[in-house]
């Protein structure tokens, strides 16, 4: 349309468009096709679509909501490249999710794999550098599984679809408190002081009192060591 043809008082043109009334019945038609189309690729990609889904299996969604768009809403697009680009999309998903369950490299390499943040109470700084999982993030993962310091976790796992997996440690040891610095006073109710310290960056547990010394951690070489709690 041309820019003098656009006007807010155009109702008609707003609400209606510029198509003939005849379209929406067509779309009855159309929206009801497009419907079983999904329902139907869905179904056959399989029951993870309705569920927590990897990142090839959200690139197949979102590869279909483009291709039923168009067809959806224009009068002079039709239904068959819709059909024929969920067709592609369907094959192309099953024949990764068959070779996935059969080859475990082709799996790690289009659906990642997972990686291990914390082991027996350690996080894992390299490891959540190369996922680009702060320290925070991490903290307020552990907190949602009602820990409040490290030394209750034996794996915390990220999962290749995003998802977290804690495993608990069967005998919790002292570790870095989970809570938050400015909540002092929950804090002390929550845990208590053991007499041995923790490394603030890594959560590395350190059996003498070292705190304020110079003293590197094993784990990580940082200097600041703060009270173990449990």
């Amino acid at each position: 349309m041309k820019p003098e043809e656009i006007y807010l008082s155009d109702l008609y043109r707003i609400f209606i468009g510029q198509v003939p009334e005849s379209f929406y019945l067509e779309l009855i038609f159309r929206s009801a096709f497009i419907y079983l189309l999904l329902m139907i690729s869905m179904r056959l990609m399989g029951k993870r679509m309705s569920s927590q889904i990897s990142r090839n299996e959200m690139a197949a969604v979102a590869s279909l909501a483009a291709a039923v768009g168009i067809p959806l809403m224009n009068p002079d697009r039709g239904l068959l490249p819709g059909l024929i680009i969920a067709g592609v999309i369907v094959m192309f998903q099953v024949a990764i999710s068959k070779r996935s369950a059969k080859d475990q490299n082709f799996e790690a390499i289009t659906q990642d794999s997972l990686q291990t943040l914390v082991a027996n109470g350690v996080m894992d700084l390299e490891e959540m550098k190369r996922t680009r999982i702060t320290r925070e993030r991490l903290f307020a993962q552990l907190r949602t599984f009602q820990n409040t310091n490290l030394g209750a976790v034996k794996r915390l796992y990220l999962e290749a679809n995003g998802l977290f997996s804690l495993i608990p440690e069967r005998d919790p040891q002292p570790g870095l408190s989970l809570l938050p610095e400015d909540d002092k006073e929950f804090e002390e109710k929550m845990n208590k002081e053991t007499g041995k310290c923790v490394c603030y960056n890594c959560g590395f547990l350190e059996s003498q009192t070292i705190k304020n010394t110079r003293t590197l951690c094993n784990n990580c070489g940082d200097l600041k060591w703060v009270d173990a709690v449990l």
